[in-house]
């Protein structure tokens, strides 16, 4: 796969509106411009959660990939998608003293009503050409 080493990459729910909500508002946020954004559900999304090895049946809204170095998932992700925002988006990183399965709990809570609260599309966006280069 060809993917930007020096980016960390963001695999979302692309039917999810609050998935996509949180995209718009990391665009907006990434000031240091070091996210990059993917759909799961797209061609390229499937590949590189194959080449991970990433258990779908364990998430399916957010994987955040860091190529070449790790991945994370669930309460893990967010997380360090906040860290890596930084500002006062990092603090929230305290929330990492807290036990993964506390943090996960809450998360899963979330993710499971995320439809039921926020709706879901009929089919992933497609980012407008300005946005097009934060999207693989």
């Amino acid at each position: 796969m060809n993917l930007p080493q020096d980016k960390k990459i963001i695999l979302f729910d692309g039917v999810c509106n609050l998935c996509d909500s949180t995209v718009q508002f990391l665009i907006k946020h990434d000031r240091k411009d070091v996210f990059r954004f993917v759909a799961i559900q797209s061609e390229i999304g499937q590949e590189i959660i194959r080449h991970i090895g990433v258990d779908t049946s364990k998430t399916d809204s957010i994987i955040l990939y860091e190529p070449g170095v790790a991945y994370y998932y669930k309460a893990e992700a967010a997380l360090n998608i906040a860290i890596a925002l930084g500002g006062i988006y990092s603090l929230m990183g305290i929330f990492k003293v807290l036990p993964k399965g506390l943090n996960n709990a809450v998360y899963d809570y979330i993710a499971r009503n995320r439809y039921k609260w926020y709706g879901k599309k009929d089919a992933c966006m497609i980012p407008t050409p300005e946005l097009k280069a934060k999207f693989l």
